[in-house]
C-alpha cells in the first residue's frame, strides 16, 4: 500500500499533469502522470534520482530560454 506524501495537479495547455510523491515499503518515489483526452501515461522516479531529474529539467529550461532569446533577436 502506497502512502501519499504530496499530491499536486497542474494544467498546461490541454494537458493535465499529476505529481504524486508516495512511499511504500520499497522506498519513496515520484509518480508523474500526463492526461490528454482521457489517455494517461505515467513515469515513476525513485526519490534517489529526484536531484538528477531536477538538474536535467533545469538544463532543458535554460536551453529553451537560450533558444527563445536567439529566435527573438
Amino acid at each position: 500500500m502506497d502512502t501519499v506524501l504530496l499530491s499536486e495537479r497542474i494544467q498546461i495547455e490541454r494537458k493535465q499533469f499529476f505529481f504524486d510523491l508516495k512511499e511504500n515499503p520499497r522506498g519513496r518515489f515520484l509518480r508523474i502522470t500526463e492526461e490528454v483526452g482521457g489517455r494517461r501515461d505515467t513515469i515513476i522516479i525513485p526519490s534517489t534520482g529526484l536531484d538528477l531529474f531536477l538538474t536535467t529539467v533545469e538544463r532543458a529550461i535554460e536551453a529553451d530560454k537560450g533558444r527563445n532569446e536567439t529566435a527573438s533577436a
